[in-house]
């Protein structure tokens, strides 16, 4: 990599020349680029410089439509932008002096990173007060099992939402469709209840500053019981988008998370034989077409089993004046058989481990 123009001036020469002959408006880097970088290629190459990050934050503010979204897109682009808004303006070299400034004379430049510096801490603010309503929110759902969608953009995880809890989602064949997470509670079996979110897919390369502004949406997968990794098998780069996402959820701290991993397209598969091969490697793994509806209950038969290693199931006898421990039973477990005496009920129940306690508390409670 050349540390002047990325590229070797002789390349950037020749890029140029295309651009000239072509009457080329935007030249784009598939690599983030320094401020130096792109100053010195906009001096060569007559075309707007776009490096990689610049183009997704653009893509991502072009999909935000919620007020967190924004939110979370300006933070990231005024990040982006700070260091680089030496090439954003024609008149550095206008200084002014008077009350407000911070000395006799200020250039411009100086001036404008200052409100962009006021602007990001605003912002951060703002986000700090939606990652409280989140996190209060979280905690009234702690009761649940819940489940995260993950994986790279466009892999069809909106899509496997939909066809599981009806939501009202939006569906397109397009990097990052989804930007705000959708939380939706799914009836898996009869008495068997989970939360699936809808997350925010990955990218290679993804610009840190995204990761970091959108951390409450993240804050989903962090929080989840298990994920869901879903996987475009129909995608020539499919095994390098596995290793993406991977690599992001490290990043997050859960790639340890127990994961079922959803290939996803099988419809759009030719090969058999690489598909075959995927779920080899990775062995909690099923073949579905989501738009399709083709082996959707496999899914949901392995997604049940992977949250019963997870359970405890017990038999207890309760008073049926005992209203409210019944009730809560009902609750935070699925009541597997229920038998009434005299004055009394047994109930046989599975619980998540993580309700386990809870329920274990108020049981002895009853008993005294």
């Amino acid at each position: 990599m050349d540390p002047a123009t990325f590229i070797g001036k002789g390349k950037a020469e020749e890029i140029g020349k295309i651009a000239t002959e072509e009457k080329i408006d935007i030249a784009i880097f598939d690599d983030d680029l320094s401020p130096v970088q792109v100053r010195n290629l906009e001096k060569i190459i007559p075309a707007k410089i776009v490096d990689r990050s610049g183009l997704i934050l653009d893509i991502f503010a072009s999909r935000a439509k919620s007020k967190e979204s924004m939110t979370q897109v300006e933070l990231a682009q005024l990040q982006y932008m700070l260091p680089r808004l030496t090439r954003q303006w024609t008149h550095l070299s206008k200084q002014f002096g008077g009350i407000g400034t911070k000395g006799p004379g200020e250039t411009q430049i100086e001036t404008d990173r200052r409100a962009i510096r006021k602007k990001i801490t605003h912002l951060k603010e703002k986000l700090l007060d939606i990652d409280n309503e989140r996190t209060v929110q979280r905690k009234g759902r702690e009761e649940h099992t819940r489940v995260a969608l993950v994986g790279y953009t466009n892999a069809g995880k909106s899509t496997l939402l939909k066809l599981f809890s009806d939501a009202d989602v939006l569906i397109e064949d397009r990097l990052f469709a989804t930007l705000d997470t959708t939380v939706r509670m799914v009836q898996l079996s009869p008495g068997r209840k989970i939360l699936l979110s809808d997350t925010v897919g990955f990218i290679r390369k993804l610009p840190a500053q995204l990761v970091a502004s959108f951390r409450s949406t993240l804050a989903e997968v962090t929080e989840a019981d298990l994920l869901l990794h879903v996987i475009d098998v129909s995608h020539p780069q499919c095994a390098d988008q596995i290793e993406v996402v991977e690599k992001t959820l490290e990043e997050l701290g859960v790639a340890e998370k127990p994961t079922i991993y959803v290939f996803n397209k099988i419809d759009k598969v030719k090969n058999r034989a690489a598909v075959r091969e995927l779920t080899e490697r990775y062995v909690n793994s099923v073949i579905i077409s989501a738009s399709r509806n083709i082996n959707v209950p496999r899914l949901r038969d392995a997604l049940l089993e992977k949250l019963d290693e997870d359970t405890i199931v017990e038999t207890v006898v309760v008073n049926q004046s005992e209203s409210r421990t019944i009730a809560l039973i009902h609750q935070v477990a699925e009541v597997l058989k229920k038998e009434y005496e005299e004055h009394t009920v047994e109930i046989r129940f599975r619980v998540s481990k993580k309700n386990y306690e809870r329920l274990r508390r108020a049981l002895s409670k009853s008993a005294r």
